[in-house]
């Protein structure tokens, strides 16, 4: 009985082993195969109205997703990007060979200036402008009318002067209005001088 139960029991070791090692390559086959590649759904295009411009190209890569927009290509022009030697030397052996002025020669010909008419300044003796001095300003007139006079007993008169509707009454050596001084009464006119100006007037007798 000894034998036969340490037989059933690598028997079932053996079963074991098989089915764990079974498992083991169904997980990592499950595992490096990774997910399922989903199936790429085109959008569909839609037709450009009058106001919306179509879109431009775009340029897909190997898995068909856009990666910008396509690069305008060159028709073949016939430019060669090679750099000519002989080219370039015969550009630089050129010589200025212009009908004008030479400004890149110290040896060119001169500007040819105009000659002046006449001297600018003049060679003879200059006369100066006679000077006139400026005329002399002339003093108002006195803002004083002589309408009237009185005379006392000794003979002495004072002169009656209407200044706008202001009336004063003076005689010789007086000031009228803080301004005017009277300098002498006469039965026909009376002498007043300004003292702003310094300037002495005659003023009539105004008949009433």
């Amino acid at each position: 009985m000894a034998i036969k139960a340490g037989t059933e029991n690598k028997r079932n070791v053996v079963i074991a082993i098989v089915l764990f090692c079974i498992l083991a390559y169904l997980g990592i086959n499950q595992l490096m195969s990774g997910p399922p590649t989903p199936v790429p759904v085109s959008a569909p295009s839609r037709p450009a109205t009058p106001r919306e411009a179509p879109e431009s190209p775009a340029i897909r890569t190997a898995t068909g997703s856009a990666s910008g927009q396509a690069a305008h290509k060159l028709a073949k022009s016939g430019l060669d990007p090679a750099l000519h030697l002989e080219r370039l030397a015969l550009s630089e052996s050129i010589e200025y060979a212009g009908s004008g002025r030479n400004i890149f020669s110290a040896d060119s010909a001169p500007v040819h200036i105009e000659e002046a008419l006449g001297p600018a300044r003049p060679t003879g003796p200059v006369t100066p402008a006679a000077y006139t001095p400026p005329p002399v300003p002339q003093p108002p007139a006195i803002d004083l009318h002589y309408f009237g006079y009185s005379a006392n007993k000794d003979g002495k008169r004072e002169a009656f002067l209407l200044h706008g509707e202001d009336i004063f009454e003076a005689s010789a050596g007086e000031i009228v209005n803080h301004r005017y001084k009277v300098v002498a009464v006469d039965t026909r006119s009376v002498q007043v001088t300004d003292l702003s100006y310094n300037n002495t007037q005659t003023l009539p007798l105004i008949a009433n």
